[in-house]
């Protein structure tokens, strides 16, 4: 079941519990590194804090965008059209946490993902929203959509069948030929 734009655009903001995300892979980090623990997981958490902070999401009828940043600030936007791979990721913490990461990719070559969805708990929701979007932004048809019709009102169909047809018979007159030989006799073993 998809999620209409209404409930997916009140997803503003990530979930409070991203914080303790940042709180935890941040103590792990510098307990692993070095073994200094809580003052250098406070200092490692200040530019986690500041992104948490100010990052928004925007979900609207043409596409999807974040922006996040205080004295730097980035902004990315892509528009359903555009979107060529959707990805769920949820590490053990996040996991733990009930949060996931959805990642949108486009094909502008880059590795890793255009645009991150990061502490999300409808990440489902999120996901399958886009899936839909991104089907109808290419112009192919929603699950549960009807499939363009096919006929003689449209035409394209019977085009087609009639080259294939006659594809068909020219192969069929050429294999015919071979068959006979260069002297008009039959098949030489």
């Amino acid at each position: 079941m998809t999620a209409d734009l209404a409930q997916i655009r009140r997803i503003q903001r990530p979930h409070p519990r991203l914080v303790k995300l940042y709180l935890l892979a941040a103590l792990l980090g510098s307990v692993s590194t070095c073994g200094l623990g809580l003052p250098v997981a406070l200092i490692a958490l200040i530019p986690l804090l500041i992104r948490y902070n100010t990052l928004r999401y925007r979900f609207d009828d043409n596409g999807v965008g974040v922006s996040w940043g205080w004295l730097f600030r980035s902004e990315s936007y892509l528009t359903y059209g555009k979107i060529q791979d959707i990805h769920l990721n949820r590490g053990l913490l996040e996991r733990w946490l009930g949060l996931g990461t959805v990642e949108v990719q486009t094909a502008s070559g880059n590795a890793g993902a255009e645009i991150s969805f990061i502490g999300l708990t409808e990440f489902d929701a999120v996901r399958d929203f886009l899936y839909s979007r991104m089907r109808r932004g290419k112009g192919l048809p929603t699950e549960g959509a009807a499939a363009p019709a096919k006929g003689p009102s449209s035409g394209a169909p019977d085009e087609a069948l009639a080259v294939l047809s006659e594809i068909r018979d020219e192969v069929a007159a050429l294999r015919r030929q071979l068959q006979k030989g260069p002297s008009g006799g039959g098949s030489q073993p």
